[in-house]
């Protein structure tokens, strides 16, 4: 991997401490990684070397490992001279344990490589006692250097700033031990443990001083959610509070990032601040909307002083005024605000986000979870039934992972007493002696998944009645690559692109609103819309003339919403309207009070999305807009 950095690139990094490679996405930049392991390799077995290479767990490496597995098995390499250390485990943990990091470490690259089985070195999180724990911790760092030293260490970066489990409050000398786990690192292990309680409270690590003495060091991080805390280990003061900063003193580290992890950067998200841009109208929008939030001002009132302060300087000059540039701006988002998702009908469309017709027009709303089309835009979703177009909407999943075990035996309960039968005692008996065996973790029986997606189903079902669509519009899809009975999830296939090509070619919708969360590389609604995508894609081969006609509207998730100056369309949400989402989402009871997969935020999903519709309806109106209520934003897809 290398980097050639001309004087006006240096320019444009000046705010980074840290070398950092940005690339399209997960990847293209996991390629990059994997390549260059396998490179560095190469080199040493030319040599007659060892290569000694430092491991990761997570979601972040997954598809490094995935192209390692590639290049033995598509290309012949040979990984025979590679000396593997990994990072962590948690503690106490089983090594067939489904949460085990020697097992992630087995299904991912070594039971698929041909790495020598004692050439393989993961913390132990079966020992017993301080004394144990402390000489094998010893014993880790004695191996480490006696093959030399790692050569490249690969890490990801936690929400807190920790790499490995170095949790703030890290010293940059410490070394392999035994650590307690912070409240936020444990939180996003959550939904792998099945709820927060069965988190593991301790670990196993390598130390930060451990990492720093590799001789390369590799940190990527994928998505929107990492930027934050990837700005701060890349620009921010070197502190112990942030463990990942200690590598700016690296004389040999390089983060690689996706765009999305790289979004907060200085020279990504104000690029104006490190240099003289080409200004398009969409960077002036973006530019327009952050002088007139970090001034406080509305933007018809910003002036050429304004822009002039804050690096703008070539823009005025580019446009004449800050009046000009001002007025593009308000018009640009004021024509995005509109009360009808669905077109207006019989009025001028040429400045409205959706077109006037046909009208009504069929409208198909893909929600991955049985839930995220009320909670990501129920506002829209009443709207559109409100102003009569045929509405639709497929569930792509069963959500059935997410059901709390007590739910089922609540509802065999009230059927027992429906319908009582000795089949149904028994089914009952059967269900209680597993879920009270059950061990945290555990994968249901395909009985109990089957009762838990039923639960979900139902859920749905009254959420679509409550909102007018009418439940032979409700489409159940239940993707197969989601039934695992795990978080885990398999790749999609030809399968589940073939269900949702089937789905769309039978509606031919006007409009597709599908889960924009592009930033999110393994989860259930990037899957979900990569599924589409493809669809959409196969389906243009065809010529299927229906999608010459078609809209694709993309909406975001319950924890995160689209930046104003990316959002194409905002729909008002009034006071009303805002309670009857509030209570479409209230049906979907197994979700409500305690959600089994929460992440880091303590707010039920109505609530998040209440604060996050207002939010946006405050923020446009900051920018001169006029005061709503609340507001959906969306952005529109291009295929």
């Amino acid at each position: 991997m290398t980097h050639l950095i001309d004087s006006a690139a240096a320019e444009t990094r000046k705010f980074e401490k840290i070398p950092t490679s940005i690339f399209e996405d997960s990847n293209k930049a996991s390629y990059d990684v994997a390549k260059e392991i396998v490179d560095t390799m190469l080199q040493k077995q030319r040599q007659g070397k060892n290569f000694v290479l430092g491991l990761a767990t997570g979601s972040t490496p997954i598809k490094v490992y995935e192209y390692l597995v590639e290049f033995h098995q598509k290309q012949n390499v040979s990984f025979n001279n590679v000396i593997t250390f990994n990072l962590d485990e948690y503690y106490p943990m089983t090594p067939e344990s489904i949460h085990s990091y020697v097992r992630f470490m087995n299904e991912h690259l070594f039971d698929h490589l041909d790495i020598k089985k004692e050439n393989i070195h993961i913390p132990d999180g079966t020992l017993k006692g301080a004394e144990n724990i402390r000489a094998f911790c010893e014993e880790y760092e004695q191996k480490i250097e006696a093959f030399g030293g790692i050569d490249l260490q690969v890490l990801g970066i936690g929400r807190t700033g920790h790499i490995g489990f170095n949790e703030p409050g890290s010293i940059v000398s410490s070394k392999t031990r035994m650590v307690r786990l912070d409240r936020v690192t444990k939180l996003d292990a959550a939904s792998d443990f099945f709820g927060l309680e069965h988190v593991p409270q301790r670990a196993i690590t390598m130390g930060v001083g451990t990492i720093m003495a590799a001789k390369k060091v590799i940190l990527m991080a994928w998505g929107e959610g990492k930027s934050k805390i990837v700005k701060e280990a890349v620009e921010g003061a070197i502190r112990e509070t942030i463990p990942a900063t200690f590598l700016q003193q690296h004389q040999n580290c390089n983060y690689v990032l996706d765009e999305a992890a790289a979004s907060q950067l200085t020279r990504i998200e104000t690029p104006w601040l490190v240099g003289d841009c080409n200004w398009s109208d969409k960077l002036i929008k973006k530019a327009c909307i952050w002088l007139s939030e970090t001034t406080k001002k509305a933007v018809l009132k910003l002036t050429n002083e304004d822009y002039n302060e804050y690096g703008m300087g070539n823009l005025i000059a580019e446009y004449g005024s800050a009046e000009q540039i001002n007025l593009k701006v308000f018009n640009t988002l004021q024509r995005t605000i509109t009360g009808w998702p669905g077109g207006k009908p019989n009025a001028d469309d040429s400045k409205r986000p959706e077109r006037a017709t046909p009208f009504p027009k069929t409208s198909l709303i893909f929600s991955p979870h049985p839930d995220d089309d009320v909670i990501s835009m129920g506002g829209t979703l009443l709207r559109l039934v409100d102003q009569g177009h045929e509405v639709h909407v497929a569930y792509q999943t069963s959500g059935n992972i997410a059901v709390f075990d007590d739910e089922v035996i609540r509802f065999l309960d009230f059927a027992k007493e429906v319908q009582p039968s000795k089949e149904m005692e028994s089914k009952i008996e059967t269900v209680r002696a597993f879920l009270a065996s059950k061990k945290a973790g555990e994968i249901d029986s395909p009985e109990i998944q089957q009762l838990k997606g039923m639960i979900r189903k139902g859920e749905a079902l009254a959420a679509c009645r409550y909102c007018g669509v009418k439940e032979k519009h409700a489409h159940f899809q239940n993707l197969p690559f989601y039934e695992t009975g795990t978080v885990k999830k398999k790749p999609f296939s030809q399968k589940d692109i073939d269900i949702t090509v089937d789905l769309l070619q039978r509606v031919q919708p006007h409009q597709i609103y599908a889960a924009g969360d592009l930033s999110d590389p393994h989860g259930t609604h990037r899957v979900c819309l990569s599924i589409i995508f493809e669809a959409l894609k196969q389906l243009k081969e065809t010529k299927a003339k229906w999608l010459e006609d078609c809209y694709v509207w993309l909406y975001r998730g319950a924890w995160q919403e689209w930046d104003i100056a990316d959002m194409e369309m905002a729909i008002p949400i009034g006071p009303r309207d805002m309670t009857r989402k509030i209570n479409a989402i209230f049906k979907h009871q197994s979700q409500k009070d305690a959600a089994m997969f929460p992440g880091n935020d303590e707010r039920e999903f109505w609530q998040r999305a209440e604060d996050r519709n207002k939010d946006t309806a405050h923020k446009y109106n900051l920018l001169g807009m006029a005061e709503y209520e609340a507001m959906e934003g969306f952005v529109r897809y291009h295929f």
